[in-house]
């Protein structure tokens, strides 16, 4: 029997919906471990999950970290050589000190502290002045990402959770058409761009609601968090 691979962002998600339904979810997939390849695909540093990690009874096989700017594999977090390879190629030694000179034309947007990862993170409150800093920082070669209407990611272009997930699922020998992707927010989209089967919670946001109209490959589950999860993996595996 192949494996089923559960690719899943956390916050919202893999960790929302209620106590009884984390519980269900995590004895769910206790209860099939060895069939099951566990993907976290979070937005948090790995260093910003580490509280994650420490709590819950299920230890991840890969994180996807940093919105898809890292990747780790195995039960110590490893980072893995054709990941890292393929990461750094997106990434440019100067990648920083350019995104800094335009981001200090705007202001409003404030700097994240403690951000890890292949990418620069910053908060905003007001999104059209958000879609201006876009405006100046896309043409240098670079992807922004909003999400929950409060964060701005500059990202390398063409890296975010969905094309690390596919390039990880080819690394590690992996089957596609077994893999089921999980989320509620905006920075979850590319999970559902690469036409795997997908879930968005009950929870998700508006915005997220709206970029998945028309995707045949996405489930919208009625509930939240870890039931909708948990309702599509059953189906799925």
């Amino acid at each position: 029997m192949q494996k089923t691979i559960l690719a899943t962002d956390l916050d919202g998600t893999f960790l929302g919906g209620t106590p009884a339904q984390r519980t269900a979810l995590y004895d769910w997939i206790l209860a099939r471990r060895e069939q099951i390849v566990l993907i976290y695909a979070s937005g948090r540093s790995l260093g910003a999950m580490q509280d994650v990690l420490a709590e819950l009874p299920l230890q991840p096989d890969h994180i996807i970290a940093d919105v898809g700017t890292s990747f780790y594999t195995g039960p110590l977090h490893l980072p893995h050589s054709a990941m890292e390879t393929w990461l750094d190629q997106a990434w440019a030694s100067d990648a920083r000190e350019r995104i800094h000179a335009v981001l200090r034309g705007h202001a409003h947007l404030r700097i994240q502290p403690m951000v890890e990862g292949r990418r620069i993170s910053c908060f905003y409150s007001d999104a059209s002045l958000a879609r201006a800093a876009c405006a100046a920082i896309v043409p240098l070669g670079f992807d922004v990402l909003l999400s929950a209407e409060i964060y701005f990611d500059v990202l390398p272009r063409g890296v975010q959770k969905g094309p690390t997930l596919l390039k990880a699922l080819q690394a590690l020998g992996l089957a596609p058409e077994r893999t089921l992707v999980a989320g509620d927010t905006l920075n979850d989209l590319s999970l559902f761009q690469t036409g795997l089967a997908g879930v968005a919670v009950a929870n998700q946001e508006a915005l997220l609601t709206q970029a998945l109209v028309g995707m045949a490959n996405v489930h919208h589950s009625e509930l939240e968090g870890a039931g909708g999860v948990l309702e599509a993996l059953q189906r799925f595996h």
